[in-house]
């Protein structure tokens, strides 16, 4: 079943990439008390993810923190350096949250899943963004087609806020 809003988001352990190495935060750490911006990408690299969504969300970060919105993160279905090393060449190192969901415990556990094996990708996260208040999710959007960013983008979801 997909999570809807007003679920409480499922407790998971993230990995992510610091200048001291890998750390673990869990939904708590990152949720809990904060209003954050989380949005989903099928694969780190990946051309749609790469070219329209992440830098969306890095251009207009200022904007959606301004807006009341404490923290902003991105999660794919990658390991840890994967997604670190998106974080150093995409610039948002140190700016938002590179979340590796490395074994797609969180993806699962909210229903976001898709099976992308016929791309050669397997199991991968659906491409969406969501608003969580205090572990809360208050708005959620899921793409029809991993290879869009309209409704998931930054622009939706600073239409929200």
């Amino acid at each position: 079943m997909t999570i809807a809003i007003g679920d409480k988001l499922p407790a998971a352990t993230f990995k992510e990439k610091t200048g001291d190495g890998p750390v673990e935060i869990t939904t708590d750490q990152l949720f809990a008390g904060k209003r954050v911006l989380l949005f989903a990408v099928p694969g780190a690299f990946t051309p749609t993810c790469s070219l329209n969504h992440l830098p969306g969300y890095l251009e207009n970060r200022d904007t959606i923190l301004a807006k009341g919105v404490d923290d902003i993160a991105v999660l794919a279905v990658n390991d840890w350096h994967v997604m670190g090393a998106w974080a150093q060449s995409s610039g948002g190192f140190g700016k938002i949250h590179f979340l590796a969901d490395w074994d797609a415990g969180f993806t699962k556990a909210v229903g976001l899943e898709a099976d992308l094996s016929a791309g050669g990708l397997g199991l991968r996260s659906k491409r969406y963004s969501m608003l969580v208040e205090d572990g809360v999710v208050k708005a959620l959007n899921v793409e029809e087609s991993p290879g869009q960013a309209t409704v998931s983008g930054a622009a939706a979801m600073l239409e929200l806020l």
